[in-house]
């Protein structure tokens, strides 16, 4: 491919300060979310990186940490529905501790999240790939040799990395943790590099 791809996930939002599961639950970013996005902003304007275009989903948690980066950058955001976190069907809402007890045995446990495989009503992680290869393609018949940021989710994120690299999926959830604005490269010439930039983070995943 010819663009060069960034993925930043969302800052810190109420669900995640509460050790709750959002999925499309649509909550703000927290004070220290805040912070977050306007960090990676800050570490993107420093290292010199500019962008072409900055699309983002539209749930508030990632639509507010692309308007800090977009601000930076004097750009505007564009709405990417393809961006939009996993449907986590009937774990929305509930609390991330619950996870294991709810969804056994199909879990896949990492060191740092326990991710749900197939509870009613949610997205595969097979989906997600198919929804990233969406969004590749896209990106690719729209644009030629562009710097492109994607702001959207944890597992959005890490299935279009998937998807890019084409790597099974199982082996990238467990290979890194993608954080609360942190960001990814998605290049041919990266060596496969996972993070751009990390971010200290304020809550636990598990």
């Amino acid at each position: 491919m010819s663009n060069k791809i960034y993925i930043v996930r969302h800052g810190q939002d109420e669900d995640n300060a509460n050790g709750v599961l959002n999925g499309h639950r649509d909550m703000p970013l927290t004070k220290i979310g805040q912070m977050q996005a306007e960090e990676i902003a800050q570490k993107i304007e420093g290292s010199g990186l500019t962008f072409d275009v900055i699309l983002a989903s539209p749930l508030k948690r990632a639509f507010s940490t692309a308007q800090a980066i977009a601000k930076k950058q004097n750009m505007e955001v564009e709405v990417e529905p393809l961006l939009i976190e996993r449907e986590f069907g009937v774990m929305t809402g509930k609390p991330v501790s619950s996870i294991i007890e709810m969804c056994r045995p199909h879990v896949l446990e990492t060191d740092h999240i326990n991710y749900f495989l197939c509870p009613d009503g949610a997205e595969t992680f097979q989906d997600l790939m198919e929804r990233g290869g969406e969004m590749l393609e896209k990106l690719e018949g729209k644009y030629k040799n562009k710097r492109i940021l994607l702001v959207t989710h944890g597992d959005m994120g890490k299935m279009i990395y998937t998807t890019y690299y084409d790597k099974k999926w199982e082996d990238v959830l467990k290979d890194f943790h993608f954080g609360n604005s942190e960001m990814l490269l998605l290049s041919d010439d990266s060596n496969d590099k996972h993070h751009v930039f990390k971010i200290k983070q304020y809550h636990k995943s598990k």
